[in-house]
């Protein structure tokens, strides 16, 4: 017998399908698909949402599997509220439903396909299913049937096609069960209440004893949940609870909308940071994951946390939907999962409310000033705040031509909300930046120094409400003017204010860097990395200028090395990498780096870096790279 070049395994088939589809292409094409592809868009989010994978979707088709036949219930579930709450929104004769089967069964697999009767059944039960409606196999009840909170009526054991056995199926109840005493679910509960209560309880019993031997010996092997391994994990985890926001997923249709969904996430890694109970990863690690089909495990392993938040976000004209849920990848369970439905202008309580969710269950102990600051918003004018999440979205990019796009849309906020204090902080940001790099002042048509007068102006409103990013500012700019014990202060505020913040204990390891503190400034950076997993090639480069300063230029080399490798466009790290192969003996990889940032940069000044470029409290320091530049051939 020849082997077989596939395997089999038990799955959880997710089968739905469009009902009326060629009545609606008849009618209007492009309507019809345009909300055909809308609703696939739907669809697929939430079995992603709910670690499902999408095997395939042939026309008004979309077949999925699950390792968990719970995830496939739940979103079968989601899919038909969420669609319904949509058709709500459009002219009955234009309104798409769709049919979902769940088969919990035996599958051959074929590189990334599925097939057998399990996939077959899946589909017939499907074709069972009323218009927006779930139908179930026997297997997939027996598995959920305490464990979801729906209703359930047998719909009998059904004779399908090229199926050669009956199938018992199952119609999901949308609506929880109710669970009060003497308040039955149904007719048929009803009924059974009836009958005498010794016969009932003589059935239960032997129904109880058939069902526990059939759980013993016969029941399908159900998949283990995929839970984190504390050993696995690229970091061990902290001594408080730790917890990763990932991106919330546009439910839209519109990429349109995508700034606000992104600085909804945002906003909730934000007032999460702010607790200092919480340890959370920074938005520039857990932003890597957008769009990408990642499981709870994956992310937990390498942020090295333990709870993970996902979740959608839905606006449609003036009402925002929003569908989160809370795991614990350590366990592999959901602690919970809300969906929480608000006007436009309750944006902020909405917010608040999935804060302070995410704190109770946790049971993270709040300081007074913490419990004052939840519901404290930095405005209460949704248009302004808007207004500066699509500015946000452009100065996340961060250069010279997506500036341009950002200041407008700020100096609109400020115009909306005069007392915006972080969109000054901002403003005084970008300004700072564009005073440091030339390239970056020409391209918006100003000076260096009007630029600096700019960023001056901004940051001295920004500190009537100082947040980090104004404090963070404010450290660079004592810098820059030598005053290495201000910046460290300024630093310290911004700290103190967000312990989560990477970018404040970059600030202070900058700050303690210029100040020749260099030891202090180690533990500043790792902090930030530590935050911030997947750093940034800036935050390799400082830590390893702070390792040369402190002698040790092996460490220094291999940051250095990596920093450039991250980003070979920037040449200063290369200066660094020169002198510190001359102090390790490796004169070839040496001069090849002093010789590679001529290439780069072949009118760059020494000298002038050397002077102005960073300013050193401690002359040695300036003394060890200048003379770690002379032996790496520098003239």
């Amino acid at each position: 017998m020849a082997q077989e070049d596939f395997k089999r395994k038990l799955t959880s088939i997710f089968s739905a399908d469009a009902v009326g589809y060629s009545r609606l292409m008849g009618e209007d094409e492009a309507a019809t698909v345009r909300t055909l592809t809308s609703n696939r868009n739907v669809i697929s989010s939430l079995i992603k949402q709910h670690n499902g994978t999408v095997i395939d979707s042939p026309g008004d088709n979309l077949l999925a599997e699950f390792v968990s036949v719970v995830d496939a219930v739940q979103c079968a579930v989601a899919v038909q509220n969420e669609l319904k709450a949509r058709n709500d929104e459009l002219a009955e004769n234009r309104r798409m439903q769709f049919r979902i089967g769940i088969n919990l069964g035996d599958v051959i697999q074929e590189d990334d396909r599925i097939y057998g009767d399990g996939v077959n059944i899946a589909a017939r039960l499907e074709g069972l299913a009323e218009p927006g409606g779930i139908c179930i196999s026997k297997t997939t009840f027996d598995h959920i049937e305490s464990k979801l909170p729906y209703g359930y009526e047998f719909l009998g054991d059904q004779t399908v096609k090229n199926i050669a056995k009956p199938v018992g199926a199952f119609r999901v109840m949308l609506e929880p069960r109710v669970t009060l005493t003497g308040k039955p679910v149904d007719d048929k509960r009803r009924a059974i209440r009836r009958r005498p209560i010794l016969v009932g309880a003589v059935i239960v019993l032997v129904l109880a004893i058939a069902v526990g031997i059939w759980y013993l010996f016969m029941r399908p092997t159900q998949p283990p949940k995929e839970t984190a391994s504390t050993e696995k994990m690229a970091f061990p985890l902290p001594d408080k609870p730790s917890i990763a926001v990932l991106p919330f997923i546009n439910m839209s249709g519109d990429p349109e909308q995508e700034y606000f969904s992104d600085g909804m996430t945002e906003d909730l890694i934000t007032d999460l940071s702010q607790i200092s109970g919480l340890f959370v990863i920074g938005r520039n690690s857990t932003f890597t994951y957008k769009g990408r089909p990642v499981k709870i495990k994956q992310v937990a392993e390498e942020l090295g946390v333990r709870y993970v938040l996902e979740g959608s976000v839905r606006q449609a004209e003036n009402v925002v939907r929003i569908n989160a849920q809370l795991s614990d990848a350590t366990t592999g369970g959901q602690l919970w999962a809300e969906r929480y439905d608000e006007q436009m202008d309750n944006i902020f309580l909405l917010q608040d409310k999935i804060t302070q969710k995410i704190v109770e269950t946790l049971a993270v102990k709040l300081m007074i000033d913490e419990k004052e600051a939840i519901p404290k918003k930095e405005t209460d004018n949704l248009e302004a705040y808007l207004t500066f999440l699509k500015g946000w979205q452009y100065y996340r990019r961060y250069n010279p031509d997506a500036f341009l796009e950002a200041i407008p849309l700020f100096e609109e906020a400020i115009e909306l909300d005069p007392n915006y204090w972080r969109v000054y902080a901002v403003l005084a940001k970008i300004y700072l930046q564009v005073y440091k790099k030339t390239v970056w002042s020409r391209s918006l048509g100003l000076t260096r120094y009007k630029a600096l007068g700019r960023a001056t102006k901004y940051l001295n409103t920004a500190m009537k409400g100082p947040t980090p990013i104004a404090y963070n500012v404010s450290a660079e700019m004592h810098m820059g003017r030598g005053d290495f014990e201000g910046a460290i202060a300024e630093a310290e505020r911004a700290v103190n204010l967000d312990s989560n913040d990477p970018d404040s204990h970059f600030a202070m390891g900058l700050a303690l860097t210029t100040a020749s503190r260099h030891r202090e400034a180690v533990d500043s950076f790792k902090r930030a990395m530590r935050l911030d997993p997947f750093y940034q090639d800036t935050l390799a480069y400082r830590l390893g200028v702070a390792y040369f300063f402190m002698n040790k230029m092996e460490k220094a080399a291999t940051l250095l090395e990596r920093s450039f490798k991250s980003n070979p466009k920037n040449d200063i790290p290369l200066l660094y990498l020169a002198a510190t192969y001359a102090y390790l003996g490796r004169q070839q990889e040496a001069e090849a780096a002093l010789a590679t940032h001529r290439e780069i940069n072949p009118q760059y000044s020494y000298l002038r870096y050397l002077k102005y470029g960073f300013r050193f409290k401690d002359p040695a320091d300036f003394q060890l790279l200048a003379d770690g530049l002379e032996k790496a051939g520098m003239k």
